[in-house]
């Protein structure tokens, strides 16, 4: 049974190409939506929320709002936030509970990852516990697409593109210089899954396409096999062009690259992460005896909208339209899942799994999609994602040439609440 009362949405963690897709069906859906009587924002995510940094998307130029559809990264803000469990953090989910009450919210949309489930879980918890009626919804974002209970994510056949056609030009260089430059080493995002490096696979369609070879997280990674792999591919067709995970780690927890110092750990508490395509670099100098090159794809690859996948766009939009359908049906505490109905034609729906699942789950590629070596993918893992990679967004562009992106107005609430401690 549905509620009358106002809804907030709000994004968390690593922007994407589509989050803003998920946004938009959100905030469409519910603007359509009888109980619904307001539709807000969290600038920042869950920090705008405590902030009492919100803005009301009613007042915005309806036009912005379907320009989310093509527009990159989080345009209500993002934040990296860690509310920990209810005990360590329960003056700041007491807070929300307080705001939400000042501006009479009673559905919260929150798009993002394992952390921001996590977030949600323990919210509608609290929610129940202090007799708060409260609808709390997960829409599910993140380029690792490491997340249970669904079959994929929204944002990752984006991401999947863009990085199997940058290893395809970036191949084609490396193959027209290589008696100058003779190897190059690309490094993609993913922390502990392979997702990302794996769906560059797809490019490698021919003994001679790079990525020749492919090392994902997933598999312990020795330094004696890449040396060996890299010498045969040489031999072979006289380059190396390889794709790594950023994660790569030996199997007991160290991994090739880490960085330390005051920036080593990440608002969660995660390793940050990076250098492993410059140490895997100096490597193959060293021990190849060939020039190389490295490349670092950093947060461009999440946010590259003008080459994303139809297919995640149009997926992305769904997830978060059908996160308000169920909201209005009295549905809490789940996330909304993709669900593969079938491979050729390819065919999704929609499905929903329970929010502390999602929180305590982390989905790695599976064996059988990597090769029996270890250092490429199989035809299973090219099944997998290509259909996820399908079609591209129509980007408006402007009169200089370049791509038009949604910039709200933001016209924000007026606070109710004491200032945050």
């Amino acid at each position: 049974m549905s509620m009358e009362g106002n809804a907030i949405v709000a994004q968390s963690g690593g922007p994407t190409a589509v989050i803003n897709a998920s946004a938009c069906g959100v905030i469409q859906e519910a603007m359509k939506t009888d109980a619904i009587t307001g539709v807000f924002a969290g600038h920042n995510g869950v920090l705008g929320v405590l902030n009492e940094d919100i803005f009301d998307l009613g007042q915005e130029d309806p036009d912005q709002i379907e320009l989310l559809k093509s527009s990159p990264s989080s345009a209500l803000g993002s934040c990296r936030y860690k509310l920990k469990d209810l005990q360590s953090s329960r003056a700041d989910y007491e807070r929300i509970l307080e705001v939400f009450r000042a501006h009479d919210i009673h559905y919260f949309f929150y798009i993002g990852g394992n952390d921001s489930m996590d977030t949600a879980q323990k919210l509608s918890q609290l929610a129940d516990e202090e007799d708060w009626p409260l609808i709390v919804m997960g829409v599910p974002k993140t380029i690792d697409n490491d997340l249970a209970g669904t079959d994929h994510c929204p944002g990752y056949g984006s991401v999947a593109k863009y990085n199997a056609t940058i290893a395809m030009e970036a191949g084609r260089d490396t193959e027209a210089l290589y008696t100058h430059d003779t190897a190059t080493v690309m490094e993609t995002m993913g922390r502990n899954a392979g997702w990302i490096a794996a769906a560059c696979g797809v490019a490698h369609r021919s003994p001679e396409d790079a990525p020749h070879l492919v090392y994902l997280p997933e598999i312990p990674f020795s330094i004696e096999r890449f040396v060996a792999d890299c010498k045969k591919v040489y031999n072979d067709i006289g380059r190396v062009f390889v794709v790594v995970g950023e994660g790569l780690n030996d199997g007991e927890g160290n991994y090739v690259a880490e960085q330390g110092g005051q920036f080593g750990k990440d608002a969660f508490g995660h390793t940050q992460l990076g250098g492993v395509a410059e140490t895997l670099r100096d490597v193959v100098q060293e021990e190849v005896g060939i020039k190389c090159r490295y490349i670092k794809m950093g947060t461009a690859q999440r946010n590259g909208i003008h080459f994303a996948s139809r297919t995640d766009r149009d997926e992305a939009y769904e997830v978060g339209r059908r996160a308000v359908q169920h909201a209005a049906e009295g549905t809490s505490g789940l996330m909304v899942t993709l669900e593969r109905k079938s491979a050729a034609p390819y065919q999704f729906d929609t499905g929903l799994v329970e929010l502390d699942l999602v929180a305590n789950g982390e989905k790695m590629v599976p064996r059988e999609f990597i090769n029996e070596a270890g250092n490429g993918i199989t035809q299973a893992m090219v099944d997998y994602v290509s259909p996820l990679m399908q079609g591209e967004v129509d980007i408006r562009i402007g009169d200089d040439g370049l791509p038009v992106y949604t910039r709200f107005a933001r016209h924000n609430l007026e606070k109710k609440c004491p200032a945050r401690e």
